[in-house]
């Protein structure tokens, strides 16, 4: 292979820079995952290339991507599993009300802005070629996506995820994952149905049969999974092998329903047993390879197809600003307002809109499929990811502003002995 020797310095590069730049972000409070996420953007024309095009050229050649492009997507599916298998059911039970009403709101407004921000992008940042039905629908998902993987690693890293704020938000959070990747898989059919020879209807039917198999007979079958796993007290590499044959078979499945293959990845991990013990055996399998290898492939390769240089105006900045103020606007506002409406005080509402403005690399992750079935272009594609990395950079300063570390210590302690007298009076 001409290309391997290219291939493997790729890799080197990218890990490189991506566990400086991650070191760098956690210095400064900031995830890991963000800082690799920012790595990808200065390895791509917009700095990179920029600064030393040469350099850009020699180890980015155009006719080696397609081979960078297919290991982050093998990367981006087993993530996309990952989220699927983390999610909770237990934790939307147990705040059910609360939390569908907070996300469908928070989704509900900023979808409609990205609607009608629209019609003024759409004769200015897309033309004729993309049918404006599917680029304002795209535009209001990708303006109403929330990174439920970044926002957990948040709650986990300020000791949230057992106070009322952080287990709402990751109630709300794992609630808007579902909703959002269906009506983006919706849209991705239609997209897509419009220039496919097959017929929209032979697609849609494709896509029930799937659902309706995975729902009532493959969320049965997995259940065997984790009877091995409990008679063996291990994730064997036999078993291993079973579980990443399913992930691929479903993957295959939803990409030539049409429907792209995460949507697979995403669901069978959805509807794999939730035994704690099973999940955090497979996460030990497949997380570090994962975070450390693929996923800075991942955003490398976005990073590749994101050019800042595109943005050569004050009047596309102006657009740029539009973008960011409308998501986080609808988001926040969003998700704030409808939680305090279910009871939260403000402060804690407040915190929880701040959370579920965190995009990160969900948004990625769509903002990929959008600019691959062409419904938005380079520049456009360029400026959401500009706005992901911006509304994910303030969520911890903001959260830290509004809802301060000593704040939470406090009410921790007040809880404690709350919880202390309760046991001492019930004796």
């Amino acid at each position: 292979m001409p290309h391997l020797p290219t291939l493997l310095l790729q890799i080197g590069i990218i890990l490189i820079v991506a566990r400086a730049v991650g070191w760098l972000f956690r210095r400064i409070h900031q995830p890991q995952v963000i800082g690799e996420m920012v790595a990808g953007i200065l390895l791509g024309p917009s700095l990179l290339g920029w600064a030393w095009p040469q350099a850009s050229a020699t180890l980015f050649p155009l006719e080696s991507l397609g081979f960078l492009n297919a290991l982050s997507q093998v990367g981006l599916l087993l993530f996309m599993f990952q989220v699927g298998v983390k999610l909770d059911p237990h934790i939307l039970l147990s705040k059910k009300r609360a939390a569908i009403i907070t996300s469908q709101v928070s989704i509900a407004i900023p979808f409609l802005l990205g609607v009608l921000v629209a019609f003024y992008f759409y004769p200015r940042l897309s033309d004729t070629r993309v049918a404006f039905t599917h680029f304002a629908l795209f535009l209001g998902i990708a303006m109403s996506i929330t990174a439920f993987p970044v926002l957990a690693r948040i709650l986990t890293e300020r000791n949230l995820m057992q106070s009322k704020v952080g287990a709402m938000a990751i109630a709300c959070a794992a609630v808007d994952d579902v909703t959002a990747w269906c009506i983006l898989a919706g849209i991705v059919l239609l997209v897509r149905a419009a220039g496919s020879p097959a017929s929209p209807w032979l697609m849609l039917l494709s896509l029930a049969v799937y659902l309706v198999f995975m729902l009532l007979v493959a969320r049965r079958a997995l259940r065997k999974l984790e009877a091995i796993f409990r008679a063996r007290s291990e994730i064997t590499q036999d078993l291993l092998a079973l579980i990443l044959l399913l992930v691929l078979l479903s993957s295959w499945i939803t990409e030539e329903i049409g429907i792209h293959a995460i949507f697979g990845a995403f669901l069978i991990g959805a509807l794999m047993p939730k035994d704690p013990r099973f999940g955090k055996a497979i996460a030990e399998k497949l997380e570090d390879v994962t975070v450390v290898l693929f996923l800075p492939l991942f955003f490398a390769f976005t990073g590749l197809r994101t050019s800042i240089g595109l943005l050569n105006s004050g009047e596309m900045w102006f657009y740029c600003g539009i973008v960011i103020l409308i998501a986080t606007a609808g988001k926040f506002g969003g998700a704030t307002l409808s939680a305090r409406a279910t009871g939260m005080s403000w402060r804690e509402a407040g915190a929880l809109g701040i959370m579920m403005n965190t995009r990160g690399l969900m948004e990625l992750a769509v903002l990929n499929i959008g600019l691959d079935i062409g419904v938005i272009s380079p520049a456009l594609f360029t400026i959401m990811v500009i706005m992901a990395l911006v509304t994910t950079l303030i969520t911890s300063p903001l959260l830290e502003w509004i809802y301060p570390m000593r704040l939470q210590r406090q009410e921790q302690a007040e809880m404690n002995q709350g919880e202390q007298y309760e046991l001492l009076t019930t004796r």
